[in-house]
C-alpha cells in the first residue's frame, strides 16, 4: 500500500483516500465542520486546513487526495495559526447562546473554540442578527444566527434522503438556509440533520430544552420500529427516556435512522398507561395483585385445561429469548403445539433507504426460536377458528395487542375461559384478559433481535424497573451498598414494576412443573445456541456492539 508521513509518522492509505480519511483511520482527528464520511465534499468551512510540504499554500484535508511520499503537518505553527483564524472568523457573528443552546456539550464549535480559538475577537461591530426559532418542519427548529453555513443539512437531503428541500439564499454574512418555496422539510429522515449539524442551528423540537447531554446516560440498543433494526443510543435522565439517536453500524443503518423510529418508539416506556404490576380479573374487574398471587392463578388455571385446549401467541416485538422460552413452555411444560405469532406488513411504509414493510423488529427471530405451529398444531388463523368453535378454551399472548390490529377479535376473545396476557402498556387485548403480567420494554431488559437480513443484535437495559436488571460498570445495582440509596432515590420516580417475559414464564413454569429454571438471560441465550442450529456457537460477547450474521440464507426483497 502507498504511504505518506502524517505528523512525523508513516501511515498507509488506500488509493483515492483524502488526507482526512486516512488520518481518521489512524486515530488522528483533523478538525472539521462541513465534512462527513457519507456525504460529498463541499470544502467550505476551511477548519481542516493542513500544511503539506512542497505545496505553496495550506490545503483542506477533506478534499486533498493523499499521495505516496506526501509529508503532512496537522499541528505546525502555520496550520494552527490558520485554524485559529478560521475560528475567529466563524465566531464573529455567532451568538452567545451556549447557556440556552441544546447543542451545548455536543457542539463542535464549542469544542474547537476551546481547542483552537484565540480567546478574543478583533471585531467590535454589532453582530449580524438573523431569524431565530424558525420551524422548518413539525420536528425541526432552525436558528439562523447559529448556522455556520456548512451545508451538511442541504447535502443530506439531496444525497441521502433523496428529497432536495433546503438551499442557501443571500450572500456574505447575510447567507441563510431556507426550504424551497412551498416546500416543508418533511422527508422521513429529516431529524438526521440535527445529528450532523455541528452547531445548534438545527434542533429536535421534540427534545428541545428537555435535558443537557451531561445530565443523561446513553445506552447502546436497537430500534424496535421496523425490521431494519437500526443501531441506536437510548438517552435517559431520571430513569426516563428522553431521546433516541442513531449509532453507526455500516452493516445495518450506517449513520442514520428514520424519524418514525426516533420519535415513536420510546414514549410508551414512561406513558401513563404502563401496566405497573400484575393484575387479575375478579368479579369482572381487573385488580392489582402480588406477583405470587398472579403466578399461582396463571399456573392453576393452565393446569385445569387439556393441552389441546390451550393455544399460544408469541410476538415479533418480543426478544429471541422471550419467544424461545415461551415456545419451550408451550411444548415442554404444557405440551401444546398450537403456537404462532401475528405478522405485520405495511408496504406503504417501505422505501429504498432504511424503512421496511415488515413493521416488527423480530419476526425472523420469533420463527427461528420456535414460535411456529408444531406438527399437527394450529397456526394463527387456526387458533382463532379454534376459539370460535370452542376447541381452544385458553389463550396465552405475550407482548402484542392483537385486538388493535384486528378489532373483530375483541368479540372472539370473550369466548375464552382463560386469557393470559403479557403487556408493557394497557391495551385493548390486555383489557380483556383474566391475568395481566407487566412486561418490561426493550429499554428495560437484555435480549436480542434479528433483523430482516439475519443479523442478531443486542438490546440492553437503559432504565430501571423494580426488578433492577441494569448494572453499572458491571456491578448489579442491588450490590451498590454505598450508593444504592442515592441511586434509588432518583430512579424510583419513573421505575415500573415490570419483568422480562422470560422471567415471568420461568416463574409460571416453576409453579407448574419445576422445569425451565433460568436465573440469567445469558443462560437462556446459551440454551438457544445449543438448541437452534442457526445460533450455534454464538454468545453475547460474539454479538458485541454491532451484531453478528447468522448462518442462514436470506433472500432480500426490495421492501
Amino acid at each position: 500500500m502507498p504511504k505518506f508521513i502524517l505528523d512525523g509518522k508513516e501511515i498507509e492509505f488506500n488509493q483515492g483516500e483524502t488526507i482526512i480519511q486516512a488520518a481518521k483511520r489512524y486515530g488522528t482527528d483533523i478538525p472539521h465542520f462541513c465534512w462527513h464520511p457519507s456525504l460529498s465534499v463541499s470544502g467550505n468551512c476551511r477548519i481542516c486546513l493542513v500544511e503539506v510540504e512542497k505545496m505553496p499554500k495550506l490545503v483542506i484535508a477533506c478534499s486533498t487526495l493523499a499521495a505516496d511520499g506526501m509529508v503532512v503537518h496537522t499541528t505546525s505553527p502555520k496550520t494552527l495559526a490558520a485554524r485559529n483564524a478560521v475560528m475567529e472568523f466563524l465566531l464573529i457573528n455567532h451568538p452567545l447562546d451556549c447557556p440556552i443552546c441544546d447543542e451545548a456539550g455536543e457542539c463542535k464549535l464549542q469544542d474547537y473554540a476551546y481547542l483552537h480559538g484565540v480567546g478574543e475577537s478583533r471585531f467590535n461591530e454589532e453582530k449580524v442578527h438573523k431569524d431565530k426559532r424558525v420551524p422548518l418542519s413539525p420536528y425541526i427548529m432552525f436558528d439562523a444566527e447559529r448556522c455556520i453555513s456548512c451545508s451538511l443539512c442541504i447535502r443530506f437531503c439531496d444525497e441521502i434522503a433523496k428529497d432536495p428541500e433546503l438551499t442557501f439564499v443571500d450572500r456574505g454574512d447575510r447567507v441563510t438556509i431556507v426550504t424551497y418555496p412551498g416546500e416543508e422539510m418533511d422527508n422521513p429522515y429529516s431529524l438526521n440533520t440535527t445529528d450532523i449539524c455541528p452547531v445548534g442551528a438545527l434542533t429536535n423540537r421534540d427534545f428541545r430544552f428537555r435535558a443537557r447531554v451531561w445530565d443523561m446516560s446513553s445506552t447502546k440498543s436497537v430500534c424496535v420500529g421496523r425490521a431494519r433494526g437500526c443501531n441506536t443510543e437510548v438517552w435517559v435522565r431520571n430513569n426516563e427516556v428522553l431521546r433516541l439517536t442513531p449509532r453507526y453500524n455500516e452493516d445495518v443503518n450506517s449513520y442514520w435512522m428514520c424519524d418514525h423510529g426516533r420519535i415513536n418508539t420510546f414514549k410508551f416506556i414512561n406513558a401513563k398507561d404502563r401496566v405497573n404490576g400484575p393484575y387479575i380479573r375478579k368479579e369482572g374487574t381487573l385488580g392489582r395483585v402480588s406477583w405470587q398471587e398472579a403466578v399461582n392463578r396463571a399456573a392453576s388455571e393452565l393446569r385445569s385445561f387439556n393441552k389441546n385446549e390451550i393455544a399460544f401467541i408469541g410476538s415479533a416485538y418480543a426478544t429471541c429469548e422471550d419467544n424461545y422460552l415461551f415456545s419451550r413452555f408451550a411444548s415442554s411444560v404444557i405440551g401444546s403445539v398450537n403456537i404462532d405469532f401475528m405478522r405485520r406488513e405495511d408496504p406503504s411504509f417501505a422505501d429504498d433507504i432504511l424503512r421496511r414493510s415488515d413493521i416488527t423488529p423480530n419476526s425472523l427471530g420469533a420463527e427461528l426460536v420456535g414460535v411456529i405451529p408444531g406438527k399437527h398444531g394450529l397456526n394463527i388463523e387456526g387458533i382463532f377458528n379454534g376459539i370460535n368453535e370452542g376447541k381452544i378454551k385458553a389463550l396465552y399472548i405475550i407482548e402484542d395487542d392483537i385486538v388493535e390490529v384486528r378489532p373483530e377479535l375483541e368479540n372472539l376473545l370473550t369466548k375464552l375461559d382463560l386469557l393470559i396476557v403479557h403487556a408493557t402498556n394497557m391495551n385493548k387485548t390486555a383489557a380483556l384478559a383474566d391475568v395481566v403480567f407487566p412486561a418490561a420494554t426493550y429499554a428495560e431488559k437484555n435480549g436480542t433481535f434479528i433483523n430482516f437480513r439475519g443479523r442478531v443484535q443486542r438490546i440492553r437495559p437503559a432504565v430501571e424497573t423494580e426488578d433492577l436488571e441494569r448494572t453499572i460498570d458491571g456491578m448489579s445495582v442491588s450490590r451498590l451498598d454505598k450508593f444504592g440509596t442515592m441511586y434509588d432515590s432518583w430512579a424510583k420516580k419513573n421505575r415500573h414494576d415490570a419483568r422480562s417475559t422470560w422471567k415471568i414464564i420461568s416463574l409460571i413454569s416453576l409453579a407448574i412443573s419445576g422445569e425451565l429454571k433460568y436465573n440469567l438471560i445469558e443462560d437462556v441465550f446459551d440454551d438457544i445456541a445449543k438448541s437452534v442450529k442457526e445460533f450455534k456457537e454464538l454468545d453475547y460477547d460474539m454479538i458485541g456492539e454491532f451484531g453478528a450474521k447468522l448462518n442462514i440464507d436470506i433472500k432480500e426483497t426490495a421492501v
